[in-house]
């Protein structure tokens, strides 16, 4: 029976996310998929102390810890390393083995494979805290706060409340529908990762500095690709004080100039038609739906008077932002509309209390 997925995970030096990491991505966290369809390869590229395979033998995946006999500052060898080791018929790269996963992101990743031989399938990536972490590391925003914040959530029994306790981060937001411009969980064929050549190795920065953004924009920019993001599944970004996502926003200069050097032309986010696949399952902001103050208000003049069975789905109202739609939202038809029901009760409230029973 061919494997149907592989999962390669890159490792360095973060002892404390890892763990998370792993849980998250095994069953029975994972829902929709048997354990016995997927590996996860961690590859540990020159931590000063690696990872005990010992640590990972009661969690219910296939584990495999894959060292990198010449590691280098840059995550790029690392993830060719685990896609050359890989067996699954389809493949997806964790480049930062510090992001946790939400509930279905690899059922709905394989899903979404499955529609097209040439899918390319992405996801948008969460900071865990308040805010942006290089913004909330600089008002106290630490590892032991993250670890607070998360014991306060039963986050093992339901995944979808780290949701509740994380933002976009600056490269996935700020709506579930705007492009991104990179996954931090990229997914293909095994065809397609040979046809991309894996991860371009001339990005030696630390931390492989744009290798990831390029990674996302050379595989959307292949020919006949259908690139796909996934709606409702995220993955979530621990603070371990990463090159990139924790530290100043003047620190990514260097990056810019490498990619440049390499490319030959400033770095700029793909501009394709990119569609969109999954559910829903736990009740996003409406802000994060793409539906700004302006339209809220206009929503609940709209319906101040219609009864809860009378709401429309959330995509008729989207579509007036002429965002095309290749998602199901009718598990929260009428919930994504809940913080307006409040507003047309006070309404109905203040017309009767006018004009009397």
């Amino acid at each position: 029976m061919t494997l149907q997925l592989s999962l390669v995970v890159v490792h360095y030096d973060i002892p404390r996310e890892l763990p998370r990491t792993l849980r998250s991505l095994s069953t029975p966290f994972q829902t929709g998929i048997d354990p016995d369809d997927y590996e996860i390869l961690v590859v540990d590229n020159g931590s000063t102390i690696p990872p005990d395979p010992d640590s990972f033998r009661s969690l219910e995946a296939s584990i495999e810890l894959i060292r990198v006999p010449d590691p280098n500052p840059s995550p790029a060898h690392a993830v060719n390393v685990g896609l050359n080791s890989a067996m699954g018929k389809y493949i997806g790269v964790f480049v930062d083995g510090a992001r946790m996963a939400s509930p279905r992101l690899l059922s709905s990743a394989l899903e979404a494979l499955q529609t097209s031989e040439r899918a390319v399938v992405g996801t948008r990536g969460r900071y865990l805290g308040p805010g942006m972490q290089r913004q909330t590391m600089l008002d106290g925003y630490d590892q032991s706060t993250e670890d607070a914040l998360l014991e306060s959530l039963d986050w093992e029994r339901n995944g979808y409340r780290l949701f509740d306790i994380s933002v976009f981060d600056e490269s996935s937001g700020p709506s579930w529908f705007h492009p991104v411009a990179e996954s931090n969980s990229l997914f293909m064929a095994r065809d397609l990762w040979r046809e991309l050549g894996g991860y371009c190795e001339e990005f030696t920065s630390p931390g492989g500095g744009f290798v990831n953004l390029d990674s996302w924009k050379r595989a959307c920019e292949l020919p006949r690709v259908m690139p796909i993001l996934l709606a409702g599944e995220a993955t979530f970004h621990q603070i371990h004080g990463g090159v990139a996502t924790n530290r100043p926003k003047v620190a990514t200069e260097p990056m810019r100039d490498e990619y440049r050097r390499i490319r030959g032309i400033d770095y700029s986010a793909p501009r394709l038609d990119i569609r969109t696949w999954g559910d829903f399952r736990s009740r996003p902001p409406l802000e994060e739906l793409g539906i700004m103050n302006r339209e809220r208000r206009a929503m609940a003049r709209k319906y101040a008077y219609l009864g809860p069975k009378e709401l429309p789905p959330v995509a008729a109202d989207l579509s007036l932002r002429r965002r095309r739609l290749v998602v199901s939202v009718r598990r929260y038809r009428f919930l994504a509309l809940a913080p307006l029901r409040k507003f047309r009760r006070s309404i109905l409230l203040r017309r009767r209390e006018r004009n009397g029973p």
